[in-house]
């Protein structure tokens, strides 16, 4: 479980999905007698009420053993995150922290044998990325022999989420004098973790 102190705690299911469709690159972790992690692209699902995470892993990965097995897995979402200095604040003494935006899922994974299953979430992850690109590169447009190669490498996975947790540090602890100071300073620097903190901030204050 993740430490959530009730004011960095988000519930909104709505909230949490769109967090994973945004920030979609998990880390996933199972435990079957020793810990493994793995970065997996997620495509997220709902059906009948319920949410899934759909992925796949390199067949020689030993976390496909954990998968195949049927335990519980952790997919973990991190989002952006921004050092916040105490200088920002009105009232002192204060210490430095650290914002951010992650979320847990939570559930029982399978693996999935069905080729027609994989062929079509590759497709569906290769239409989501290549859609920003200017000449999008096609599955369809491929070789059967290498796609069926490159299929027969890894194991298609589905986690079905039985409990979702979000943890959204915001500053929501500091006055409420204090958190326009931090989103002018986030939003001055130059990286896009510090932006997106001060984006998450805005929607809350409003």
């Amino acid at each position: 479980m993740v430490y959530l102190p009730p004011h960095f705690t988000e519930t909104d299911e709505k909230v949490l999905c769109a967090h994973i469709e945004r920030h979609d690159f998990g880390l996933l972790i199972t435990n079957s007698g020793a810990m493994i992690a793995s970065q997996v692209p997620f495509l997220i699902e709902r059906r009948n009420g319920e949410v899934y995470l759909l992925g796949h892993l390199a067949r020689p990965n030993p976390q496909c053993a954990d998968v195949a097995a049927g335990g519980e897995a952790l997919a973990i979402f991190q989002g952006p995150h921004a050092y916040i200095s105490p200088s920002w604040y009105d009232a002192h003494p204060a210490v430095p922290t650290w914002n951010y935006a992650s979320v847990h899922a939570y559930g029982t994974a399978r693996a999935i044998a069905d080729k027609e299953w994989l062929d079509s979430l590759l497709r569906r992850l290769c239409e989501r990325h290549e859609a920003r690109e200017a000449n999008p590169w096609r599955m369809q447009d491929q070789p059967a022999a290498f796609l069926d190669g490159m299929m027969n490498g890894i194991v298609g996975f589905e986690i079905a989420v039985a409990r979702l947790e979000g943890k959204f540090k915001l500053s929501q602890n500091r006055p409420a004098s204090d958190r326009p100071r931090i989103i002018a300073a986030l939003e001055a620097r130059d990286d896009a973790d510090s932006h997106g903190v001060a984006r998450l901030m805005r929607e809350r204050e409003s």
